[in-house]
Order: structure tokens, then sequence, then C-alpha cells
């Protein structure tokens, strides 16, 4: 399969293809598209950040990868926090607007093809995969 480029740096950050890296991915992508990719940063107002709530653990703790390649929200800036709770949700805050990500389908990873999983979720759209809540 030939994918974009976007993808492909992904892997590359990541070093593998799997279904969790590609929901932290359209997690992210749908943050940039609702509140902006780096809003704020450097203007001395209120960057985006991100509670993410996979915990460390793989395989869903992919989630982070996924969402710090796209959406300017990073464990190095300090603008993204990792809560420890086992679930595919993430909430994105900028100034006063919150907007909650929760993964609404079940991914079974066990004697499946990770990269054939993947490719099915990048092929669903926003709604779909996620339940999502603005507070804006």
């Amino acid at each position: 399969m030939r994918f974009s480029e976007k993808v492909k740096g992904l892997i590359e950050f990541h070093g593998h293809l799997g279904p969790y890296l590609i929901v932290g991915m359209k997690m992210g992508e749908l943050s940039n598209e609702l509140l902006g990719k780096e809003a704020g940063a450097g203007t001395g107002q209120s960057q985006k950040k991100v509670i993410v709530k996979t915990g460390t653990k793989p395989p869903i703790s992919c989630i982070i990868d996924g969402i710090q390649y796209v959406s300017g929200c990073t464990l190095g800036k300090g603008n993204i926090e990792v809560i420890n709770l086992q679930k595919p949700e993430a909430t994105f805050i900028l100034n006063e607007k919150k907007l909650s990500i929760i993964l609404k389908i079940q991914i079974e990873t066990k004697n499946h093809d990770l990269e054939e999983l993947a490719i099915e979720i990048l092929n669903k759209s926003p709604q779909e995969l996620f339940i999502i809540s603005k507070n804006f």
C-alpha cells in the first residue's frame, strides 16, 4: 500500500505501523482541525495541551506517539500529560476550549495483522472511530 508522506514519517518516528499509532494520529489531526496545530505557541498565550489516558504500556500507549507526531503537543515541550488509566482517550485543551476524543471501537490486536488493522483504521472517518465532545 502507498502511504502519504505524513504516515511514512509517522512510521519512521515510531518504528512500525500499528492500529493505536494511527488512532493517535487521527486524534491529533482532529485536534489540529478544531483547535489549530500550534495554537498560541511563541505568542505568550497558552499553548494547546493534551491529557492522554493510555498510560505508557504498549500497545495502547502507541496513541501517544501518533498524537505527538501531528498535534504539536509533545512530552519534550511539556504540553502533553499521560495518565495511567489504560483508556484510549485524549482531552485537548486550548485556553477555555476543551476537546475530548474517546475511541469507540474495540481493537483486538492478538492474532491479527497489526498493519492490516492500522490500514483499516486509517480508512475510517473520525465519526466512525470516536466519540467527540467539544466544550467551545
